[in-house]
């Protein structure tokens, strides 16, 4: 049944068409809590269930920071590779649906499928063709001037010098995760059309890290889904504190020991240095087969071996086994006149 007004609110009704203002009630809204007293003071915010907020704020500034430092060794990795300056930075780091992540995509892309062991489920990396085809073009000779970007899916020629990239760039991201857990990051399908690939429902969070490429005139943007059910088991560990303590600790003895073996397998070049001396530039014309060089060295005094062209050592000279040879004395001190 309808609501029948008493005769108090049909005169303030009338008043209110007579003068034109109707004063409104506000409304009172009732917090009710177990714990907190001054209910007066609470700040009430509005919450979207379509987009549920699942990492906070500081793990997601622990993991814009990671990807900082991974954006910097994949940019240095690019440079190298591709003989030019790569700039990769990072744009934007934010959750949302895996259903509004697929819809901001262009098609045809680069759209990569990554597995991440011991982690599991998969995650994506998008790579736009505004930066694919200059890189294409950069490791075919060209010179990126009057570029034109097709709108089609890449070639297998393009597929496979693209890998050459994406490869760089997993070695880098695994890096980068090495300060939280050991991550082996391997593609296991790439993708045109990213519509077609669903690794998680629509609705679930993702956590995506969008990246901007330079490469000389040319910029385009490369974007990293993670789904969240795939991090969650670390999500722990991204807490600022424990993210930069582990920081520290990998920058200790593991990474000594790698710097390590890499540098005890380099090829060094050994040199005997015999004697030296001045010659004229007429006499270094007239030099022929049979002629004769004199120094100020005895014979007894011993010879200069030298490591990349740097005096490193005093050795005395003689054989081994019917071969010449040297056998070191001692190292060069600051103080020694050679």
């Amino acid at each position: 049944m309808p609501d029948v007004l008493d005769q108090s609110e049909i005169d303030a009704l009338l008043a209110a068409v007579d003068t034109g203002v109707v004063e409104q009630k506000a409304e009172s809204i009732q917090i009710f809590s177990r714990t907190r007293k001054d209910a007066a003071n609470i700040e009430v915010r509005p919450y979207d269930f379509k987009r549920p907020e699942r990492v906070s704020k500081d793990q997601m500034r622990s993991l814009q920071t990671l990807h900082e430092a991974f954006a910097r060794n994949f940019g240095a990795s690019l440079s190298g590779f591709l003989r030019t300056i790569v700039e990769v930075k990072v744009a934007t780091c934010e959750q949302m649906t895996y259903g509004e992540f697929i819809g901001g995509l262009p098609n045809p892309t680069s759209f990569n499928l990554i597995e991440a062991k011991p982690l599991e489920g998969q995650i994506c990396l998008e790579i736009s063709p505004l930066i694919i085809y200059p890189i294409i073009d950069r490791l075919l000779g060209g010179t990126n001037q009057d570029l034109f970007i097709p709108q089609r899916p890449m070639t297998l020629i393009e597929t496979r010098l693209i890998s050459k990239v994406t490869s760089r760039g997993l070695l880098a991201l695994s890096e980068s995760w090495a300060s939280i857990k050991q991550i082996n990051f391997e593609i296991t399908a790439q993708e045109s059309n990213p519509q077609l690939v669903q690794i998680v429902p629509p609705n679930e969070v993702v956590v995506v890290i969008g990246f901007e490429v330079k490469l000389g005139n040319r910029a385009g943007t490369m974007n990293l889904c993670i789904p969240f059910a795939v991090i969650e088991p670390v999500m722990e560990e991204l807490a600022s504190q424990s993210w930069f303590s582990s920081s520290k600790v990998g920058k200790g003895s593991d990474a000594r020991m790698r710097i390590e073996g890499s540098l005890s397998r380099a090829g060094l070049t050994v040199t005997g240095l015999l004697a030296e001396t001045s010659i004229t530039l007429s006499d270094l014309q007239n030099l022929a087969p049979g002629d004769l060089l004199t120094t100020e060295k005895a014979l007894n005094v011993p010879v200069v071996v030298c490591v990349e062209g740097e005096k490193k050592f005093l050795a005395q000279i003689g054989q081994f086994k019917g071969q010449r040879a040297l056998r070191i004395l001692r190292g060069i001190q600051p103080g020694d006149r050679i």
